[in-house]
């Protein structure tokens, strides 16, 4: 066949597949953050190959367009956590269809007005909130709807080396042996100081006040605190959290744990064999973990992860996750239906995005031999049903996390008596959202 035979038959068949298409693609703007990485995944469509969150989030917005070639996919790739952008665009009368966002934030946006609820939507995609799990499904709801399909759920674990801990013998059956009440948990720390000569607890306190209230929130919950009465009130100047902050209180004074380090210090730390338990994220599975792989690491074939013990109460843990929202915006139905196929798509790849160390926010993942199979995931799996977070109507979660935190510290490393960090707090946190809600 001569070129110009080839060229003709070749431009017939575009004509053709244009014609399939019903001519111009639809087009939605998906907004996240996770970083960028297109140098490495920007062509790839091989989920399984996919590593990191960028990488296996990349991957699948890529694989979607693939199997969808009538949808134009536009992404938009924000610094984290991306939310002064997306306030911007709102303003600006042009958001995204769809964006990425922490569970913790829906309420700031859907509390006025600027998030379309979700329940029609998901229904389009056949997706119910039965799928999800407990944890992820109470992250999404606002107001009794659903403003948010969940992606997964993440929260506070426990990183244990196990090496130490079988040093001070608090290893059973190859199982961290964890307390089950504040008293306990300083005597096995005295115990485990007195055999390593190291401390019981490596914790990020510099800059990082997401730690102390991760820590506040968790225990609080465990004992059904009432935290957030309502809206515009927080009541954390009470017996429940005085006992919690008097407990850390007592780790920090005893030295049972490190001090003064942020969290690049603290990893660090807890990578280099430097105590016995780092209470930090899901997010820090996969890192952990390799160095558990690595021969000669302090962590090689020493690791365990699990949730915060029960010291008080019953099982529970403050968790956090991400999720895909939609702001309100007049949107065509071949762009609704373009959404809901990708939302579809996304939850039937819920699992893959668990290999970043995430919980899933869909519970027949919980069940898949491949999940049960990833590295600790059967420890930490209950978090999908005993994660809890504040109240759907607590709006600028993260400026009243900053405000407690910094109350919290002083507290804790004996700046402030421990009754007056709580009021202090308690009394910032009112003034916030008596400033943001008004009566």
């Amino acid at each position: 066949m001569s070129k110009a035979r080839l060229a003709l038959v070749l431009l017939a068949l575009v004509a053709l597949g244009s014609c399939a298409r019903g001519g111009a693609r639809t087009e939605i703007v998906i907004q996240r953050f996770f970083g960028e990485c297109g140098a490495v995944y920007g062509q790839s469509i091989d989920v399984a190959a996919a590593d990191g969150e960028c990488g296996i989030l990349t991957t699948l917005i890529n694989r979607f367009e693939a199997e969808n070639p009538d949808v134009a996919v536009s992404v938009n790739i924000v610094a984290w956590p991306g939310y002064p952008q997306l306030t911007a665009q709102i303003a600006a009368g042009d958001p995204p269809d769809l964006v990425t966002m922490h569970q913790s934030v829906i309420s700031d946006y859907q509390g006025r007005g600027l998030l379309e609820p979700m329940d029609a939507i998901l229904r389009q995609a056949g997706i119910g909130p039965d799928q999800f799990t407990a944890a992820g499904r109470r992250g999404v709801t606002k107001a009794g709807r659903l403003f948010a399909m969940p992606w997964d759920t993440i929260g506070g674990l426990f990183h244990v080396n196990m090496r130490l801990m079988a040093q001070a013998g608090l290893v059973r059956d190859g199982r961290p042996i964890l307390p089950r009440s504040p008293a306990e948990l300083l005597d096995q720390a005295r115990r485990f100081r007195a055999a390593t000569g190291k401390p019981y607890l490596i914790q990020s306190e510099v800059n990082d006040p997401a730690s102390h209230v991760r820590n506040l929130y968790t225990y609080l919950l465990a004992q059904d605190a009432i935290i957030f009465p309502d809206a515009r009130h927080i009541r954390i100047a009470t017996p429940q959290a005085r006992q919690i902050v008097e407990l850390f209180r007592t780790i920090q004074a005893e030295g049972l744990t490190t001090r003064n380090q942020d969290f690049p210090a603290a990893s660090q730390s807890f990578m280099n064999g430097e105590g016995g338990i780092f209470p930090v994220g899901t997010w820090m599975i996969g890192p952990y973990d390799a160095e558990a792989e690595t021969p000669g690491r302090p962590l090689y074939h020493a690791y365990a992860v699990v949730p915060y013990p029960r010291l008080w109460g019953h099982d529970a843990a403050f968790v956090d996750g991400h999720s895909w929202v939609m702001p309100r915006r007049t949107r065509t139905p071949a762009q609704r239906d373009a959404i809901a196929r990708f939302l579809r798509f996304m939850a039937a790849h819920n699992f893959d995005w668990t290999r970043t160390g995430q919980l899933p926010a869909f519970r027949a993942v919980l069940a898949l031999p491949q999940f049960q199979a990833l590295p600790h995931r059967r420890d930490i799996a209950a978090m999908a049903a005993t994660g809890g977070q504040l109240p759907d109507y607590v709006q600028r979660q993260s400026a009243i996390q900053g405000l407690i935190g910094e109350e919290l510290e002083a507290a804790i490393t004996g700046m402030k008596p421990v009754d007056q960090a709580l009021a202090d707090a308690e009394r910032r946190v009112n003034e916030l959202l008596a400033q943001l809600i008004q009566p």
